[in-house]
Parts: structure tokens; sequence; C-alpha cells
């Protein structure tokens, strides 16, 4: 019975994301501290993906309430969305990450 369990994945971290986070976990984590959902210092590390997906449904929620567009977010929650972002696009373009779609892409 044993050997027919699968070992269940669980999230590096967003901190330790070899892309810099840049995919929908990243997002899905920065938008949980945008909405304080989690504290900015959670990193998810060690989470499963149900943790993930439990997170995504209450990110989504409060998503809804503004058109999930971050132009209409109130004032206090615009600022909070740029100064997050802007800091996770810095980090991930010091780790290799390019914004520019390939041709694959």
């Amino acid at each position: 019975m044993l050997k027919q369990m699968k070992k269940i994945k669980r999230y590096q971290g967003i901190d330790q994301d070899p892309t810099g986070a840049m995919n929908p976990t990243g997002n899905i984590i920065r938008d949980g501290w945008l909405f304080g959902l989690i504290p900015e210092e959670e990193t998810c590390e060690g989470w499963t993906l149900q943790g993930i997906d439990n997170l995504y449904d209450k990110v989504t929620k409060e998503w809804e309430k503004y058109g999930h567009l971050a132009s209409n977010l109130p004032e206090e929650l615009k600022a909070k969305h740029a100064r997050i972002y802007a800091a996770a696009i810095e980090r991930a373009k010091e780790m290799g990450w390019n914004p520019e779609l390939g041709e694959d892409d």
C-alpha cells in the first residue's frame, strides 16, 4: 500500500522559485499579500497544491469586487499592488527572467 501512495508535491516557496515566481502560483501568492489574505512574509514554502488552490479561491473572490482589474482597485490597494509587482519584476529580472515572449510562447 505504501508503494502505491504518491509523494505529495509541495511548493518550494515564492522566494525559491527558479523563475522568479513569474507564473500563476507566484501571482496567486502576491495577490494573497495584496488583499491581506496572507502576510507578505509568507512564502508558501511547503504548501500543497490544495493549499495554493484554496488561496486562489480567496484571491478570486477579492478580485471579483474590482472586476479583476488593478485599475479598479482603491488607491491604497493600487499602490500596494504596484509596490508588490514592481519588486517581483525587479527580482525576477535579476534572476534572468525575460518578460519578452519568445517565438514558442
